[in-house]
């Protein structure tokens, strides 16, 4: 049972979480309550995440979209297009604030080419099915494949980033100033974020897509 552990976790009771996270819906109510679940998780992980060092923001942010991805396992209609739609967001904002602050600190200070531009490559692969699903429809034929390969793709890139060895552990052991990239990383957050709630869209600049393009046919 996966509520057990995060509800310790998040600090729901149990009731509380099969009922606004877990039950499927069904109905306009019922999705309204499951908008409302969705909304008090993100809240939840987002307070968690709230004067983190970077590496507690990010995990905090994988832990999230971990727990979307296994609720669209069993969502259906509606519900399955809205998590669908949290889930690249999310995805959107999150590899933003790497590439735009962390990645390069990391480079500067790690100096381990290796494990950044392996974090550059599976991040443009993500982005590219990230628009796929975006341009998408959940009535499409492929879009629940597309949506449960980038499933795989992140829990792919998220072992590569926590594993002993990966880049949050070289980046502790490079000495970086982890705290003032949280705080750097938690405003830039806050921002796309209003950006996004204001309708405007959470896409990389002209010159990050051209990197990106070069990333995928290098």
């Amino acid at each position: 049972m996966i509520a057990g552990p995060l509800t310790a976790k998040w600090g729901y009771t149990d009731s509380e979480f099969s009922a606004y996270v877990l039950a499927p819906a069904t109905t306009a109510s019922t999705m309204q309550i499951h908008e409302r679940g969705i909304n008090m998780a993100t809240k939840r992980v987002s307070s968690k995440s709230r004067g983190a060092d970077a590496v507690g923001l990010l995990k905090a942010d994988h832990r999230q979209v971990e727990q979307w991805f296994k609720q669209f396992e069993s969502a259906h209609g509606q519900r399955k297009g809205t998590l669908a739609r949290q889930i690249c967001q999310a995805l959107r904002v999150h590899t933003t604030i790497e590439e735009e602050i962390f990645y390069p600190a990391f480079l500067e200070q790690a100096q381990d080419e290796d494990l950044h531009h392996e974090a550059e490559v599976e991040h443009a692969g993500a982005k590219n099915l990230i628009a796929q699903i975006e341009n998408g429809d959940p009535e499409d034929e492929y879009f629940d494949a597309k949506v449960s390969v980038l499933s795989e793709m992140i829990k792919h890139h998220v072992r590569e980033e926590e594993q002993p060895g990966g880049m949050f552990a070289e980046a502790k052991k490079a000495k970086m100033n982890l705290k003032a990239l949280g705080e750097e990383l938690q405003a830039r957050k806050k921002e796309l974020e209003q950006s996004s709630k204001e309708g405007k869209e959470i896409a990389p600049s002209g010159a990050r897509r051209a990197l990106d393009s070069a990333v995928l046919t290098a």
